[in-house]
């Protein structure tokens, strides 16, 4: 039986949350059956699409779209804690709401998405751009196992200390977040009334001032 967090896992390739050059097109996003979600209005800066994570049978699962500026993995440039510093980002993940389903060849039961699914895509999504800057590269896939097993924990426990509750506006209206700082920037999950599972993560950029909204024409992200 393949679990939420494996199918997260297989479908949110690459690591970096990012799509190759060349394959940036919205085309994943036109194809899915739920809303998308970013910032609001109040953000004026860039806005750029990420990936989208499918299904067996491919249908589109959830998706990420950034907004400020494109981070870069960390020790990936000389002065990496330097560059870390500057950049301000904020990336949106937005998760279908599915009740347990039967997999794409009929064998077994998928696990339904949850608050829980968008926290621990937010979670993998940070860690993604932000390692320790001392690591050395040969030590980074063990360390990223290691902490991605720990995002999965803490989203399983969204009621735990390690999260505090945040209240920011959704399509205008008061939602109630997840909420939990570490070293590496923040990361929040909440569920929104059309549906979807809500995960956002961000460094450089308050998540206090925050609020996300439908994205009205997912192509002018393109």
């Amino acid at each position: 039986m393949e679990t939420t967090s494996q199918e997260a896992a297989r479908t949110a390739a690459p690591a970096d949350g990012r799509a190759p050059a060349g394959r940036r097109a919205v085309d994943g996003y036109l194809g899915a059956d739920f809303p998308w979600y970013g910032l609001d209005e109040a953000f004026t800066g860039p806005r750029w699409l990420m990936q989208v994570g499918t299904a067996a049978d491919g249908a589109v699962q959830h998706g990420s779209i950034g907004h400020g500026d494109e981070p870069s993995v960390r020790n990936e440039h000389v002065a990496g804690d330097e560059q870390d510093a500057k950049e301000k980002f904020a990336v949106v993940v937005s998760v279908a709401a599915n009740p347990v389903r039967r997999s794409a060849d009929g064998t077994g039961l998928l696990e339904a998405t949850s608050v829980s699914s968008a926290a621990w895509l937010a979670g993998v999504g940070l860690l993604s751009f932000t390692w320790p800057g001392q690591m050395d590269h040969s030590l980074r896939d063990d360390w990223l196992e290691q902490q991605t097993e720990t995002a999965w924990v803490l989203a399983d426990d969204l009621d735990g200390s390690d999260w505090s509750t945040l209240s920011l506006p959704v399509d205008g209206v008061p939602t109630s977040f997840h909420y939990r700082e570490s070293e590496f920037g923040w990361v929040l999950a909440g569920s929104t009334a059309q549906g979807v599972h809500l995960g956002a993560y961000g460094r450089g950029m308050s998540a206090y001032g925050l609020g996300f909204a439908v994205v009205k024409d997912i192509t002018a992200y393109a």
